[in-house]
C-alpha cells in the first residue's frame, strides 16, 4: 500500500513561496490503478516525485508497505526504490548511445545480476513489448512508440511492485497510446500498483480510478 499522512511541499521560486502539495491524505492500495489528472501546475509531477522517494516533503510521512521512506537514509531510501519502485517518463529518459538491449540490462547490471542472466531477461521483457526484432537498435532508430516501449521494459527489469508513470502517453499518436495504455492494464492484473499522471482523459479512463488535483489538494 502507498500512504501519504498530511504531506506538504514548499518551494520557492522567484521570491514566492508555492505550496505545490499541501496537507494531502492518500491510501493507494496494492494493485490498485490509479490516474492522476488536473490543471498544470497542481502539483501533480511533484506528486509522483515524493510518492517515488525522490523528493523529501516539506512535512508528513510518506510509506511503502508501512515504511516511511523519507525516515531512511539516502542509501536505503535508494535501495528500495531500486527495488521496489519502476519509473516511466513521457521523455523516456534512454541512454542514447546504448542499444536498447543496453538501456533495459542498465537495472539488471545495477541489480548485480550476471550478464547472462541480463541478456536472457533483456530479450524476454523486450520481446515481451514486442521489440524482439530491435534489441541492437539505439533510441535514435526506433520510432517514438518503440522508445516509449523499451522504457516499459527497463521499467520492468527489476520486477517493481509500484510504477509511477508521468505522462507516459504524452508523446504518442493515438494508436500507439492505446497500446501502450493496453499493455499497462496487462501489468496491473499481474499485480503492480500504478499511479500515472496524465492530462489525457481517454487515458485516465483506463485506470480503476481517477484522482484530481487542484492546487496541490485532491478534489472530488
Amino acid at each position: 500500500m502507498l500512504s501519504m499522512q498530511a504531506v506538504s511541499k514548499e518551494y520557492t521560486h522567484r521570491g514566492r513561496r508555492v505550496k505545490a502539495m499541501d496537507n494531502m491524505i492518500l491510501q493507494i492500495p496494492a494493485g490498485d490503478f490509479v490516474a492522476v489528472v488536473g490543471p498544470s501546475g497542481s502539483g501533480k509531477s511533484t506528486l509522483l516525485l515524493v510518492l517515488g522517494g525522490m523528493l523529501s516533503p516539506t512535512s508528513g510521512k510518506v510509506l511503502i508497505d508501512g515504511q516511511s521512506i523519507y525516515d531512511l537514509s539516502r542509501e536505503d531510501r535508494a535501495i528500495l526504490r531500486r527495488k521496489t519502485i519502476g519509473f516511466v517518463f513521457q521523455t523516456f529518459n534512454l541512454v542514447p548511445y546504448l542499444s536498447a538491449m543496453e538501456n533495459v540490462q542498465v537495472p539488471l547490471l545495477l541489480a548485480g545480476l550476471p550478464d547472462d542472466e541480463q541478456t536472457k531477461k533483456a530479450t524476454a521483457l523486450l520481446q515481451r513489448v514486442g521489440l524482439g526484432d530491435r534489441l541492437d537498435h539505439k533510441p535514435s532508430e526506433l520510432s517514438v512508440g518503440q522508445q516509449q516501449r523499451v522504457a516499459l521494459a527497463r521499467m520492468l527489469a527489476n520486477e517493481p511492485a509500484v510504477i509511477l508513470a508521468d505522462e507516459p502517453t504524452g508523446n504518442l499518436d493515438p494508436e500507439t497510446s492505446q497500446e501502450i495504455l493496453s499493455f499497462m492494464e496487462d501489468v496491473n492484473r499481474e499485480g503492480p500498483t500504478i499511479v500515472m499522471v496524465t492530462h489525457d482523459m481517454r487515458a485516465a479512463q483506463r485506470a480503476k480510478r481517477s484522482l484530481r488535483l487542484v492546487d496541490g489538494r485532491i478534489v472530488k
